[in-house]
């Protein structure tokens, strides 16, 4: 659908302060998203920590289900992650997401990040698809 990534991280918070996450539609139910490993991600063996990359899945897997989602807020649910390789300084981190199933309320998907071409962290997880009436977006929503 889409062959140049976007900027997901626009307004203030965590992951626009640590780097932010480009983001692009592949099909309906493919997404892709990646991220530079910079020296703040990295735990005290200098490889990425897992935290970094559990936040940067749940960003981009999330903003997949919100787009899988007609655009609708979503909140996860659970998140399952088995972390699987490493990455360190410099490296690109790139994440693949591929939704398994939409319902009215839920969004179930899978999620790999590969960096090097190898397969880093995987993931399972399902978000909440919110009812957002225009009322409680405040004024001008």
């Amino acid at each position: 659908m889409s062959e140049k990534f976007e900027q997901i991280s626009i307004k203030p918070g965590f992951m626009k302060h640590n780097g932010g996450v480009l983001f692009r539609n592949i099909s309906e139910n493919e997404y892709e998203f990646k991220s530079i490993i910079n020296e703040n991600h990295l735990n005290a063996a200098e490889i990425t920590h897992g935290g970094y990359l559990s936040a940067l899945i749940d960003a981009g897997a999330g903003t997949a289900a919100h787009r899988a989602a007609e655009n609708a807020p979503c909140v996860t649910i659970s998140l399952d992650l088995k972390f699987i390789g490493t990455s360190k300084k410099g490296d690109e981190i790139t994440g693949y997401v591929k939704i398994l199933k939409k319902t009215k309320t839920l969004v179930f998907l899978f999620c790999e990040l590969r960096c090097n071409n190898k397969i880093i962290t995987s993931a399972s997880g399902v978000w909440k698809i919110l009812k957002v009436k225009p009322s409680d977006l405040g004024p001008g929503g």
